[in-house]
């Protein structure tokens, strides 16, 4: 079964655009592992609250993203 995990800011994505990475992910493992692979295919967005990652040892905000800070 093929599965996807994205991790994205709080409140970025609107419904909208999850049904794309949705819609888009499964198209993708499906040209991938052929079109049998398109019932099985598991896409989980998973929405991190601000604050709530870090990398290089530095704490990510969603200003800090947008370059607002």
């Amino acid at each position: 079964m093929p599965f996807a995990h994205f991790k994205v800011p709080a409140d970025t994505l609107s419904a909208d655009d999850k049904k794309k990475l949705v819609e888009r992910t499964t198209d993708l493992y499906a040209e991938i592992y052929g079109d049998r692979a398109r019932a099985t295919t598991v896409v989980l967005v998973d929405e991190v609250a601000d604050g709530g990652w870090g990398v290089g040892g530095h704490v990510l905000t969603a200003a800090l993203l947008n370059g607002d800070a």
